[in-house]
């Protein structure tokens, strides 16, 4: 608990206005990992359009996502919410019998007329069984911000995950959803260093959950994953503190951290990472060579602030003007505050207006901030990176590490190019 108590000196909370994506739009990401699950929400017309935008899926698409609309007479108490529910979920399996689990998920509006879904799940869950497994979270925006959505998924899951045999040998459990290719590059590594077996959360398909006990050891790869962790630790797993994989840096301190919970050495996880490590700083050199000395500010958004940060500062040379993040969970981003140093400029939660006024005033060379700032900041002549992009986009590990710098010289590239 050590940990929890080290802060910057410039550390500082902020309480105000915020400007923030809901949690539904984790939907985004989970519906494509997940490959026999689907997530209904239950909520309006905004909550579909929301989806329908931020996925970019075509209206003849079959998405592993929908929406169940709440209409007027749902709203007035003219129709009983749950009779409307069971008939839609059987309406849906009835189309879709490859669904092994289903997700109910709330939001504002399912909220704000206090349908409880909690107790819908449960008794869809023992008419549809055993076929269909249905859990409920809520992505409301009025109970959680943008990646948020994704811990309480996982949240929920974590009590369906089958007991580890008391015998068990320790395993490692990666908790948070990477794209697949990622997921395939970190399992070699894993394999190659010695650490097995190894199982990731969420997994592929719903019917092939990781068990998880004493013996379980989780390396987190998202840092938005309180609740998850929380959850896997009253099930009697130990989170391993660690910097998380971005960069080529962050990658291989990871590895290092699962290598030291198991007992590896050190040199054979250096030994095993040689070649990825130099194809990582290879890839980062031209970016490095654009991007050292200048200036970034980042808006809280997603909560992978603070490792952005170190990466920038410590892999690509950038000076963060200021750090901020919705949320600064202690023990979960020690080792990113350690790397970071005394100092370092990060700001917990948001009062948009200040900060609107501290970035003008600081002018800095990129602004990482939601898409709601974006446009009127480039309008007053700032170079801008859209944050969700930085979650949509695979960007864990060596080989992705040119392709995360690249992210942040695009915008400064473009800027250059418009100006001649």
């Amino acid at each position: 608990m050590s940990a929890c108590t080290a802060l910057p000196d410039a550390f500082l909370p902020a309480r105000g206005q915020r400007e923030v994506f809901c949690g539904l739009t984790g939907i985004v990401w989970l519906h494509r990992k997940i490959q026999d699950a689907f997530f209904l929400v239950v909520g309006s017309r905004t909550c579909a359009h929301l989806l329908q935008s931020a996925a970019g899926v075509m209206i003849f698409a079959e998405p592993r996502f929908a929406t169940a609309i709440i209409e007027e007479r749902d709203l007035a108490g003219r129709a009983d919410a749950d009779a409307e529910l069971d008939r839609v979920v059987a309406a849906l399996l009835a189309r879709r019998p490859d669904i092994r689990l289903l997700f109910l998920v709330g939001s504002c509006p399912s909220e704000v007329i206090k349908l409880d879904l909690g107790r819908a799940a449960a008794r869809l869950d023992r008419s549809c069984a055993p076929g269909v497994r249905v859990l409920s979270w809520s992505g409301s925006g009025i109970e959680t911000t943008f990646t948020e959505g994704e811990d309480a998924c996982l949240a929920a899951l974590v009590p369906e995950l089958p007991a580890a045999a008391g015998d068990a040998a320790p395993s490692l459990l990666v908790a948070g959803a990477l794209a697949e290719v990622v997921e395939d590059q970190m399992a070699r590594l894993f394999a190659a260093i010695g650490i097995a077996p190894v199982r990731f959360l969420p997994p592929r398909r719903a019917t092939a959950l990781p068990p998880v006990g004493p013996q379980t050891r989780v390396l987190l790869a998202q840092p938005w994953l309180a609740a998850t962790a929380r959850a896997l630790g009253e099930r009697g797993a130990k989170v391993i503190p660690a910097p998380f994989p971005l960069g080529a840096e962050g990658t291989q301190l990871w590895l290092a951290a699962a290598a030291a919970a198991f007992g590896i050495a050190p040199a054979r996880v250096v030994q095993v990472t040689a070649p990825a490590m130099a194809r990582a700083q290879q890839a980062l050199a031209p970016h490095r060579a654009r991007l050292a000395g200048q200036r970034v500010f980042l808006f809280p958004d997603s909560q992978i602030e603070v490792p952005l940060a170190r990466f920038l500062a410590r892999e690509l040379g950038m000076a963060p003007v200021e750090i901020g993040t919705p949320y600064l969970h202690r023990f979960h981003l020690a080792p990113e505050l350690a790397l970071l140093g005394e100092g370092a400029p990060v700001r917990e939660d948001q009062d948009v207006e200040r900060q609107l006024d501290r970035c003008r005033a600081a002018r800095p060379d990129l602004v990482v901030c939601g898409l709601g700032l974006a446009n009127p900041l480039e309008a007053e002549g700032m170079a801008t990176k859209w944050s969700i992009e930085l979650v949509f986009t695979p960007i864990q590990g060596f080989e992705q590490a040119g392709d995360l710098a690249h992210l942040f010289a695009r915008p400064l590239d473009r800027r250059a190019r418009l100006r001649v």
